[in-house]
């Protein structure tokens, strides 16, 4: 499915704002627990989802896994 520019803009803000609010709340979050896993998968989802929609919008390459470390 084909999506305008303005929809994958608009999504990814959406995404960009979610994202920022999920590295925020885990900071509050005991490592090994359940919500903070959870957290941790949501935001390695979500910046696989911008990388395809900054692909999608300029042809770009999504860069690989690297970066894990840093959750």
């Amino acid at each position: 499915m084909r999506y305008t520019r303005e929809e994958l803009a608009e999504a990814r803000r959406s995404i960009d704002s979610t994202l920022r609010k999920c590295e925020k709340a885990l900071e509050k979050l005991r490592p090994g627990t359940s919500p903070h896993t959870l957290t941790v998968r949501r935001i390695r989802a979500f910046r696989i989802a911008l990388a395809l929609i900054d692909r999608e919008m300029d042809g770009t390459e999504i860069p690989g896994p690297e970066g894990k470390e840093d959750l």
